[in-house]
């Protein structure tokens, strides 16, 4: 039976590979649990052990239940009923309950309400893989962090309500943010919440493009100071559906088709406040986001491995011109930046998951068991602050790095399979259509940029890469570290320059250097992958039939680690000088480059 798990050598590498024992102790606070709940692990190599074997029964269901129904669930899609419910294809229904009975629709809520409490890394592992089996679902899988918003900001009766039964599958949720008028400009919202005499929330106004519209928990941004127009005003809600919640349609989409994105209309709809007023965007959505872009660039991993695994396949079987095509060069070069980009957003996505998980437990330490010693205390606090940085740079980089990735990927193995890639006879069509929406939602790629721009300029990126550049490396890659560091200066010197020129020009230029420095810091961490003590065979391509052979995982890793920092010095040096230029047309002669707006016909 297929394991999307076990099958994949990169995954199991790094969950070898990175302190996962550091990180269970942080999140089970000590294994102080264990003495409370049966299901707490009290040590460090029994909560790695339960993170392995949730997975491994999770890439079984991927690999073996879901997978195969993926095909069905994005021909049949789902159905708006006359009464205004909404039906999921079978195949999303038959997966969702499955996934219940595995007990993973809690993975990183508190014991008390059922959860497994891990941590976002495993979860972002686990997102990954059943995004390969089916990007759909996960839709519905990775919209967990509904769950930890409510845990993280509402009333313990709002917790005891929802919780329980959110960890157990027998909920499933939505984010409602988006309007018509207010997409990615969320200080626009203009749903309205209000009061009534007895001091109790309703809600009323249209949501649109909303992902899982129709699930059981909802989780509303609205306006509640119809006097402050900006973020101020809005507040976070909590409601179910109802007979004053009305879907009014389903969105007709190019992909994710088994993921119903719904507009809804609530019709004095009574709800419940979470936290409290005025910090539903500024705080809460804000905290909401972090999760939800690391969730994404988890599905487009997942996505991007689908589809590299299709056109791999198609490579070593299809003959032209009387070879596999896998022999012809062109190929080959399309291939390895397939396999080297998935493996680098990887990284990525590993590490500021690891970032994440490192902020949110630093903070629970500071709120809940602050330290009687006062250096001990001040140093957190200094450790949550830069934790707290890192993560706000590393989610937008990490969410456009991924899903740019998967788009590539997924376009370059339809041109693979060449015309067969265009057909329905093979997913990667399909993997192309589920791929393109991880660029738009939960904010554009250009969004991303933005926010993560402010972190390259500010610093944060310095740091965070001289923290990397003083681990201990393989003697061997020495040269490499010496080209990291010169793209560290190509970077520095781009950033004064930046700045000596205002905001504007920053965002004008501001993917350039992004890319720069998600270049930078993938080189890092794949020299430090090649420094690993980790000892894991790597499986290698056997020719004529011979048995497979397999090299040293880490000197595999060290092959890589060249391949992508030699390739990427020359494009580092390039951009950081055309940033430097000092070229504004883009912005002087818009006007003549693109034209009038054409006459409408």
């Amino acid at each position: 039976m297929p394991n999307f798990y076990t099958d994949n050598d990169d995954i199991r590498f790094l969950f070898k590979h990175i302190d996962l024992a550091g990180i269970a102790a942080m999140c089970e606070e000590d294994f102080k649990f264990a003495s409370q709940f049966d299901h707490a692990p009290a040590t460090a190599d029994e909560a790695v052990r339960n993170y392995d074997m949730v997975l491994d029964s999770l890439g079984r269901l991927s690999g073996d239940f879901i997978a195969p129904r993926a095909e069905d669930v994005d021909r049949q899609g789902n159905t708006l009923n006359e009464d205004g419910s909404v039906t999921y294809a079978p195949g999303i229904r038959q997966s969702l309950d499955k996934l219940a009975k595995a007990d993973v629709m809690g993975f990183t809520l508190p014991h008390r309400f059922g959860g497994l409490n891990f941590p976002n890394l495993i979860y972002a592992i686990a997102i990954e893989i059943v995004s390969r089996a089916d990007a759909s679902i996960m839709n519905i899988f990775g919209l967990q962090g509904i769950a930890d918003t409510i845990n993280f900001f509402a009333s313990e009766e709002i917790k005891a309500e929802y919780l329980p039964p959110f960890a157990a599958g027998r909920l499933t949720g939505a984010m409602v943010l988006t309007e018509p008028d207010a997409g990615s400009d969320l200080q626009a919202v203009k749903l309205r919440a209000f009061q009534d005499n007895d001091a109790n929330w309703f809600l009323h106004g249209v949501k649109r493009f909303i992902t899982n519209g129709c699930g059981d928990v909802l989780l509303v941004l609205s306006r509640s100071e119809p006097d402050i127009s900006d973020g101020r005003g809005l507040s976070l809600f909590v409601c179910r559906p109802g007979p004053t919640v009305h879907i009014r349609r389903l969105e007709d989409k190019l992909g994710i088709h088994g993921s119903p994105t719904c507009e809804i209309f609530f019709d004095n709809t009574p709800c419940k406040l979470i936290g409290e007023r005025q910090r539903g965007l500024i705080t809460y959505v804000m905290s909401l986001m972090n999760g939800a872009r690391i969730g994404i660039a988890a599905q487009s991993v997942g996505i991007a491995e689908a589809a590299y695994r299709v056109a791999r396949d198609y490579a070593a079987s299809r003959k032209q011109f009387s070879v596999r095509i896998q022999k012809l060069p062109a190929v080959r070069d399309m291939l390895i930046d397939m396999k080297i980009d998935i493996e680098a957003g990887r990284a990525l996505l590993y590490e500021t998951a690891r970032i994440f998980d490192f902020e949110i437990g630093i903070r629970k330490r500071l709120e809940n068991n602050p330290p009687e010693d006062k250096a001990r205390a001040k140093q957190l606090k200094q450790n949550a602050r830069k934790y707290k940085r890192f993560a706000a740079m590393l989610t937008p980089m990490t969410k456009y790095y991924c899903s740019e990735m998967s788009n590539r990927v997924a376009y370059d193995s339809i041109q693979v399979l060449g015309g067969s890639g265009y057909m329905r006879d093979y997913p990667v069509e399909r993997h192309a259509r589920d791929a393109r929406i991880t660029t738009i939602y939960e904010g554009t790629s250009q969004l991303q940029i933005v926010a993560a721009v402010r972190g390259v300029c500010s610093g944060t990126a310095e740091k965070f890469m001289t923290e990397l550049a003083e681990k201990q490396y393989a003697p061997s890659l020495a040269d490499l570290l010496q080209i990291l560091a010169e793209g560290r200066k190509h970077l520095e010197r781009a950033v004064e320059f930046v700045k000596q020129q205002g905001t504007e020009y920053m965002d004008l230029y501001g993917r350039g250097l992004v890319d720069i420095a998600i270049d930078l810091v993938n080189g890092y961490l794949f020299c430090d992958q090649a420094s690993t003590k980790v000892d894991m065979q790597a499986p290698i391509d056997s020719a004529n039939g011979q048995e497979p052979k397999t090299i040293p995982m880490k000197t595999r890793k060290a092959m890589l680690a060249r391949r992508f920092v030699t390739k990427n010095a020359p494009k580092i040096a390039a951009l950081a000088e055309l940033i430097r230029s000092g070229d504004v047309s883009t912005m002087s002669e818009y006007d003549v480059f693109v034209g009038p707006v054409p006459a409408s016909d």
